[in-house]
Parts: structure tokens; C-alpha cells; sequence
């Protein structure tokens, strides 16, 4: 039955007007620079735990460790509560993107990310003068919740706003965003290192820069179509679509298909969360799901937060080992940028196989020159060309996930859902990614000092499976409208039988309804 601008259940999809704008792009990376305020908090605690200055301050007996001439190569930041300044960030984002949730429905994304916004800056001004653990961790937590809201805004906003041909693009811009906050937080890190006593509350406080930039962009920036429809405001959301749609761009087609998808949201409102782990929407879950879930398994979560600390196990000292930190997310910037030109054009399936095989690879490697050169003969370093060999497979580690799921992790589950359960499946795929990234950061150090080199072996074996799930049952969104994205599932080999099931189940309740 033809609807609007698509035809349910056709592959082939008409695709609506609407030109590469000022205001959608300007608009865009507005809401995109939230990624900003989770690169850089992500990166910064990386490199200030392995500083003196802030171990003398609040670990001390890590410090002492360091020194001692029999300590474990492994084991040399073992430490739950240093481990728990940094994961905290993250199951204080999965509690407030569950809130945001409901929020967002009510207030829009735009208002959101401002809430968010806010949030940033007030635990990075308290990070920043911290006098003891128990700050240290509010701060954090603070962070994590305007992590949790503005996680929960941006993607969509993102996805919602982009045209469909190069709405992957757009969408990874988010991505890009958090890849440039972790290089900026690297480059800081860098030059705060040199600074005795007080470097470590430099790299805290700049994180106020970002969140400022989040809550005067915020301030300038329109909610979108679909967020002022669901809300009763058909007249502002038709002129925010005119507008980054260009003037002159026929919107009729696409501006009815956004007020009948959200008619059937509001009419679907209550139980949201209820109706995501219904019969007839279990594909969506699956996938939904299974994305964060393979994401936080690759291992590049831990690498992208604890590199530094890697590089100081392996044997570089705390400059050097910054300055690898900044090697590699720069390799990351190169391969975010690569992947948002060839994402729309390669599709998403490809991009996220190729790089889950090239991840694997690296995994396996490092994995064998750690095995065959850390911590044996007594010594508690390995040789430095060994070093150098980790930092290189880690760097072409990055560039694989660069390229494939790190931007493809906010695409993916920003694009699938229906309208109706969008915003409570963002929530969920959002919240189990931080729950999990939680749990990884929280207990890695302890599995790098229990399972050594293993560590990274454990994380190929995740790589192979995801890989397989991908080729087997991730079915292509590139340039689907987000109205038409039901014809993805009914042309799948495999989920096409259930959508074809709920689809005769509920024809035969209106025939009954009608009887």
C-alpha cells in the first residue's frame, strides 16, 4: 500500500526532495559536537590516571607499585577504585538515558541536549577542583548523566534530520565528533603531563569547553519535524522541515509520511518500553540490541579509554606513552572521516564485516607479541622494537574500527526503529551499551592482570561472532527513508517470515474487530 513518499514492503524505496542545505548542515553539527563532551571526558581519564601527579594525590599505592621492583607487568594499575573514577561516567549515563527517555517526548531532543549540556559543565568544574576521591567520582557522575541525555538526543536528532541518500553520513558526524573530543583530550594530556602538581586539573576542567559550546549551540538549533509533531506543533515542525529541506524543495510527500508516523506513535504512546519487547517488534529489538552489544565486545572501548595505561604496561613511560595516545586517535580521525564518505555509497554490512576482520586480525597479533615478550626473563617491559610493533596493531586495530563500528554503532540503531518505539529504543540500545562499557572499563584492568595477554584473545573471539551475526542477519538500511526502513525487514531472508507473521496476525484482529 503506497504511503506518502515509499511503498511498505518494496525494496524499491522513492526517495523524498530536498538538497544539501546551509541549515541542514550548520544544524547538524551543532547537534553532532555532543559527541564532543564523550570523546573528550572518554579520553582525558586515560592519560591523567597514569600521571604522578594525580596518583601522589588520590592513588598513592598504585604510585608505590610502580616502583616496586617486583611488580607484575600486567598488574601495575590494579585498583578498583581508579578503575571506578573512570567507568562511573558510564552507569550514570545508563540510568539518565533511561529518564531521558520519557523526557524527551515531552520536552523534545533540542532540549535535551541543553540539559545535557549543563550537566557537562557542572562535573567537569567540580572534577576539576577535587580535593578527594568522593569528588572525583560526583564529578563523574554528573558528567554521565548529561552523557545519558545527550546519547539519548543526538543520534536521533541527527538521523531525523538528515536527508535519507546521505543520512549515514550526517549521522557518523556524531562520531566524528567524539573522535575529535578523544584526539583533543590526548593532545591536552599531552602538555598537562609536563605540569608538576596541578597538569591532571587542567585536563578535568577543559572539558567545560565543550559542554559550553553544547549549551549555546543547543539555543540555536530547532527541534526536529518528528519531535514537534509527536508533540502538537504540525506548523512549526512543517517550517523547520522547509527549512532544512531548502525553500524551494517540495516537502508535501515526506511532511505527510512524518505526521502519519507519528499519528501512529501517539496512538501507540502508552507502553512504549512494554511494546519494544513485544512479538511485533522483536526484530527491531534483536538488532537494536545485538549492535551495542557486539560494540562494547570489540575490546576498542577499553583501548580507546586505557591506551595510555597500556602503553606504560608494555613498557613506554608516561610522555611517550601520551604521545602514542595521540598517535592513535589521530589514526581514528582519518579513518572516521574515511568512513563518512563511504558509508552511504559501500553500505552498512560491508563496512562493519571488513572491519570486524581487521579487528580480529590486530587482536590476535597483540595478543601473540605480548604472549612472547612481556614479563618474561624477570623483566617488566618489553623490548622497545616489540613496543612499537603493539603500538602499530593497535593504531591499525583503530583504523578498522574507525572505519566501520564506531560511526556505524550510532547509525545503525538510530535508523531502524519505527517511530513509535524510536525513542524508547534508542533508550535501550544506549543504556545497555554504557551498562556494558560500566562493567568493561570497570573490571579490564583486572582481567589484563588475571588473564594477561588472553585478554585480547577474548575480544577475537566476540569479533568473529559479531561478524557472523552481521553477514547472517543485519539487513541494509543505506538510503532508506526512515519512514520506509519496514522494507529492509520484509526483503530479508531471514526476518521477512516474522514480519510477515505479525502482519497476517494483525489483519486477522481487524477482520474480527470488524465482524
Amino acid at each position: 500500500m503506497a504511503a506518502g513518499g515509499f511503498v511498505a514492503g518494496d525494496s524499491r524505496v522513492q526517495e523524498y526532495g530536498g538538497r544539501m542545505t546551509f541549515s541542514v548542515v550548520v544544524t547538524s553539527l551543532m547537534a553532532a559536537s555532543c559527541g564532543l563532551i564523550f570523546g573528550y571526558d572518554s579520553g582525558v581519564t586515560g592519560g591523567v590516571t597514569q600521571m604522578e601527579s594525580f596518583l601522589s594525590k588520590f592513588f598513592p599505592e598504585v604510585q608505590s607499585r610502580m616502583k616496586s621492583p617486583k611488580r607484575d607487568a600486567y598488574c601495575k594499575y590494579d585498583n578498583q577504585w581508579l578503575t571506578a573514577f573512570t567507568s562511573s561516567l558510564f552507569i550514570a549515563g545508563t540510568l539518565s538515558s533511561l529518564v531521558a527517555s520519557r523526557v524527551t517526548r515531552r520536552v523534545g531532543r533540542q532540549a535535551i541536549m541543553l540539559i545535557g549540556g549543563v550537566m557537562f559543565l557542572a562535573g567537569s568544574i567540580i572534577n576539576a577542583a577535587a580535593v578527594n576521591i568522593a569528588m572525583l567520582i560526583i564529578g563523574r557522575i554528573l558528567l554521565g548523566f548529561g552523557l545519558g541525555f545527550t546519547l539519548q538526543a543526538a543520534p536521533v536528532y541527527l538521523s531525523e534530520t538528515a536527508p535519507a541518500r546521505w543520512r549515514g553520513a550526517f549521522t557518523s558526524s556524531y562520531n566524528t565528533f567524539v573522535v575529535i573530543g578523544i584526539l583533543s583530550a590526548t593532545i591536552t594530556n599531552y602538555f598537562t603531563n609536563r605540569i608538576p602538581g596541578w597538569g591532571w586539573r587542567l585536563s578535568l576542567g577543559l572539558a567545560a569547553v565543550p559542554g559550553v559550546i553544547i549549551v549555546v549551540g543547543a539555543f540555536f538549533i530547532p527541534d526536529t519535524p518528528s519531535s514537534l509533531v509527536l508533540r502538537g506543533q504540525p506548523d512549526r515542525a512543517r517550517a523547520a522541515l522547509q527549512r532544512i529541506r531548502g525553500d524551494g524543495t517540495n516537502i508535501d510527500a515526506e511532511f505527510k509520511d512524518i505526521v502519519r508516523a507519528v499519528d501512529e506513535a501517539r496512538r501507540n504512546n502508552v507502553g512504549s518500553f512494554r511494546r519494544l519487547f513485544s512479538k511485533q517488534y522483536r526484530h527491531y529489538l534483536a538488532v537494536g540490541l545485538a549492535i551495542p552489544i557486539f560494540f562494547e565486545f570489540t575490546g576498542m572501548i577499553v583501548i580507546a579509554v586505557f591506551s595510555p595505561v597500556l602503553f606504560r604496561t608494555v613498557g613506554f613511560n608516561s610522555q611517550k606513552a601520551i604521545l602514542g595516545s595521540v598517535i592513535n586517535s589521530m589514526t581514528n580521525l582519518v579513518a572516521t572521516v574515511l568512513s563518512t564518505f563511504v558509508m552511504d555509497r559501500t553500505g552498512r554490512r560491508f563496512l562493519l564485516i571488513v572491519g570486524g576482520i581487521g579487528m580480529m586480525f590486530c587482536e590476535v597479533a597483540i595478543s601473540w607479541v605480548m604472549a612472547g615478550h612481556l614479563g618474561k626473563h624477570q623483566g617488566v617491559t618489553m623490548p622497545h622494537g616489540y613496543a612499537t610493533a603493539v603500538l602499530v596493531l593497535i593504531c591499525l586495530c583503530t583504523f578498522s574500527f574507525g572505519v566501520s563500528w564506531a560511526p556505524l554503532r550510532w547509525v545503525v540503531p538510530s535508523e531502524i526503529y519505527p517511530v513509535e518505539i524510536r525513542s524508547a529504543g534508542q533508550a535501550m540500545s544506549i543504556s545497555v551499551a554504557l551498562c556494558l562499557s560500566f562493567v568493561e572499563l570497570q573490571v579490564f584492568i583486572a582481567l589484563l592482570c588475571g588473564m594477561k595477554y588472553g585478554v585480547f584473545l577474548f575480544y577475537a573471539g566476540w569479533l568473529l561472532t559479531m561478524t557472523i551475526f552481521v553477514a547472517a542477519f543485519l539487513p541494509e538500511t543505506k538510503g532508506v527513508p526512515l519512514e520506509a526502513m519496514q522494507s529492509v525487514w520484509t526483503g530479508h531472508w531471514y526476518w521477512r517470515r516474522f514480519v510477515k507473521q505479525d502482519a497476517n496476525h494483525e489483519s486477522q484482529i481487524t477482520s474480527v474487530s470488524a465482524n
